[in-house]
């Protein structure tokens, strides 16, 4: 089977989808990252999900926020994650590139910031993002913040 892009609104999700993404960012998150946190806070329900699937596999996920939703003045892109089994497979820069596609088709010229964990920083740079501000610990794990004018 082909691989496909959905974009849906939090709204137009059904359960099986949400429950997909919520595995997935739990496996990863959580579970591989050793991160006891709760992922639930209360921004999936305005913000846009986009969904990468390689057949029927959730092969890499992200959430789409909206100006002002999580950062004042800024879209935002969070939640970036792929599927263990298939890393080194190309499916981050992938949805990375439709994620920038998508925040500009939804939010226009709007500026974006995320906040990248550390090891990640090259990959979002070649993107064109760039540290702002010191490095901070979230959840045990070294990030920094990160725009995108």
């Amino acid at each position: 089977m082909p691989l496909r892009f959905d974009l849906k609104h939090f709204t137009a999700l059904n359960i099986d989808e949400l429950y997909t993404i919520m595995r997935l960012r739990q496996r990863v998150f959580v579970l591989e990252q050793h991160c006891a946190f709760v992922d639930c806070d209360n921004l999936d329900q305005t913000g846009w999900h986009l969904m990468c699937y390689d057949g029927d596999t959730l092969a890499a996920y992200c959430r789409l926020l909206p100006v002002g939703l999580a950062y004042p003045g800024y879209a935002s892109i969070g939640r970036v994650v792929s599927e263990p089994a298939l890393r080194k497979a190309g499916y981050g820069r992938m949805i990375m590139t439709e994620a920038l596609k998508h925040c500009r088709e939804l939010f226009g010229d709007a500026p974006l910031k995320i906040g990248a964990q550390l090891y990640l920083k090259k990959f979002y740079q070649s993107y064109g993002f760039t540290a702002i501000g010191d490095i901070y610990i979230e959840d045990d794990i070294e990030h920094v913040i990160m725009v995108r004018e």
